[in-house]
C-alpha cells in the first residue's frame, strides 16, 4: 500500500500528515505523534513494521516539519487539529503512541476525546498532572529555550543529537529532521513548547490501558524520574527499553516496535 500524504487547515496553519491505510479495513488505526524540533520521519522504523497489519498515521505537529508557519501553538489546538484529521479520515477509534513532547498533545486528545482512544503508549515522555512538577521544575523547563541561544548553530545542532541518541542511526536522523530548521526556528520550538506545557498541564485520567516505555540511558531532563512516579501514582506498567536514550524508538525499534505490538495483541 501506497503511504498518502495528505493535510488539513485551519486558521492557524497547514497539518501535513501521512496515511498508510490498511487493506484490511477491520485494522486498527495507530497515531505516531513525533518530539520537539522533530517530524513524522521519527518513525520511520515503527511505520515499515506495523504498516503490514495496521493502519498508520504519522504527522508534523503544528509548528514542525512541513506544518509551518503555524500561528498561536498550543496542545489544545495541536490536539484539534489531530480530531479533524480522524474526522476528515472516518477513524473512530486510535492507539497513540506520544515520543518525548509528542506525549503532550497525544494526552491532551484523549483528556478531549476519550472515546476515540483505544490506548496510549507514552514513549520516553512526562505525564499530564500538576502533582508531578515543583515550581522549580517548570521555572526550568521556561530556560532551556534562552540557554539554547548561548550555543552557536553547529554546537547546538550537535549537543541536541547526540543528547537523544545512543546510536549513529538516532544521531544521522536527528540531524536530517533539525536540518531544514534555524537556529531560531530550533529556539522558537523549545520555547513554545515548554512554555506551553507550564500553562496546559492539568490533571486528566485515562480509562483505557497505558503503557509507559524508557530508554534505559535517557537521561533527557527528569523524565527517568517521571516516569518512575508517573508508574507509582497510576500503576501504569513502566517497561524499560535496552540499549535506548531518549530517542528509543530510534535507538532500539525492535524491543520498541515488540513492546508496542504487545500492548496491542492485549487491548
Amino acid at each position: 500500500m501506497e503511504t498518502e500524504h495528505k493535510l488539513v487547515e485551519s486558521k492557524n496553519g497547514v497539518v501535513h500528515y501521512w496515511i498508510d491505510r490498511n487493506v484490511n479495513k477491520d485494522a486498527k488505526w495507530i497515531v505516531f505523534t513525533h518530539g520537539l524540533t522533530a517530524n513524522h520521519s521519527m518513525f520511520e522504523r515503527q511505520v515499515e513494521y506495523f504498516a503490514i497489519k495496521y493502519s498508520v498515521i504519522t504527522w508534523d505537529v503544528p509548528l514542525h516539519g512541513l506544518s509551518r508557519p503555524y500561528h498561536d501553538f498550543s496542545y489544545n489546538q495541536t490536539a484539534i487539529e489531530l480530531k479533524t484529521i480522524l474526522e476528515k479520515e472516518k477513524i473512530e477509534k486510535v492507539i497513540l503512541v506520544g515520543m518525548s513532547m509528542g506525549g503532550y498533545p497525544s494526552q491532551e486528545f484523549a483528556s478531549l476525546c476519550p472515546d476515540m482512544v483505544e490506548g496510549f503508549i507514552a514513549l520516553d515522555t512526562t505525564p499530564f498532572g500538576l502533582k508531578y512538577y515543583s515550581k522549580s521544575d517548570l521555572w526550568w523547563l521556561k530556560q532551556v529555550a534562552p540557554m539554547a541561544k548561548c550555543f552557536p548553530d553547529s554546537i547546538l545542532r550537535k549537543s541536541m543529537a547526540k543528547s537523544v541518541s545512543k546510536t549513529g542511526y538516532s544521531y544521522e536522523k536527528m540531524m536530517e529532521m533539525l536540518l531544514p530548521l534555524t537556529k531560531a526556528q530550533i529556539i522558537e520550538q523549545m520555547d513554545l513548547a515548554y512554555g506551553e506545557f507550564a500553562k496546559e498541564n492539568k490533571e486528566v485520567s485515562f480509562a483505557f490501558p497505558v503503557l509507559l516505555l524508557l530508554g534505559d540511558s535517557d537521561t533527557t531532563g527528569k523524565v527517568k524520574l517521571y516516569n518512575e512516579k508517573w508508574s507509582k501514582i497510576t500503576g501504569y506498567p513502566l517497561h524499560i527499553i535496552r540499549n535506548a536514550a531518549h530517542f528509543s524508538n530510534g535507538d532500539n525499534p525492535e524491543q520498541v516496535n515488540m513492546e508496542i505490538e504487545a500492548f496491542i495483541q492485549e487491548l
